[in-house]
């Protein structure tokens, strides 16, 4: 999205093999201690705001910028329905099955199933709704960006994309698009990298409990 709308950033990554997305400044930006999370310099009335979870972030910069989030009703409506099935299904769904297929210290394979099933059902829903649309919204908008990410790991969910023709033709569309090159093509330094197969790593990732908050003074 800061590329489709040309918007000046600057990528700070955060290290959470070290934790570092559990320190105080981070979690000031982003309490759920997940990325991403933005932190615009000209927020409104010219003041700094952060804003956390992926699809509160292309909605406020979709306000922001007049782009790619329509004003009329009836379309805005149609792009929040497939940004909040993303958010609420093909993620989770699909981060679980990485997550079982890939990260779990023992293979589970009803939940190796459960997941990848779970996964190609949506993907179903997609390529049913992509039959008739060229983008998931009718036109291309923060709903596509939000899904394209994942499509794009289509294979380590268990998914072969030539099952759904109409969402390889879309992802292909969208995959060609500079803005979407540009956003692909960004790296991270090596050093940054994480190491899934380090128990310090997993155990910092993985397994993650409620984090007890200081109590306030009765005064």
């Amino acid at each position: 999205m800061l590329e489709e709308c040309a918007l000046p950033y600057v990528v700070r990554p955060v290290d959470i093999s070290k934790g570092e997305q559990f320190t105080p400044r981070f979690l000031a930006i982003s309490p759920n201690n997940r990325m991403p999370a933005i932190v615009d310099p000209r927020g409104p009335g010219g003041r700094p705001i952060s804003v956390f979870e992926s699809g509160a972030i292309l909605q406020y910069l979709g306000r922001k910028t007049g782009k790619f989030y329509p004003s009329d009703e009836r379309a805005r409506v149609a792009v929040e329905e497939w940004l909040f099935w993303q958010m609420s299904g093909l993620g989770p769904m699909a981060g679980q099955a990485v997550h079982f297929r890939r990260y779990a210290p023992r293979q589970i394979a009803y939940a190796i199933a459960r997941y990848t099933d779970e996964v190609n059902r949506l993907y179903g829903v997609m390529d049913a709704r992509l039959a008739k649309h060229e983008f998931l919204a009718g036109r291309y908008s923060i709903a596509d960006m939000a899904c394209v990410g994942w499509v794009r790991l289509a294979e380590r969910q268990g998914q072969d994309l030539t099952q759904f023709p109409h969402v390889k033709r879309w992802f292909e569309a969208v995959r060609a698009r500079d803005a979407v090159k540009r956003a692909f093509a960004i790296r991270i330094p090596a050093a940054s990298v994480v190491d899934m197969r380090d128990p310090k790593v997993r155990a910092m990732l993985f397994g993650q409990r409620a984090r007890s908050m200081p109590r306030r003074s009765a005064g």
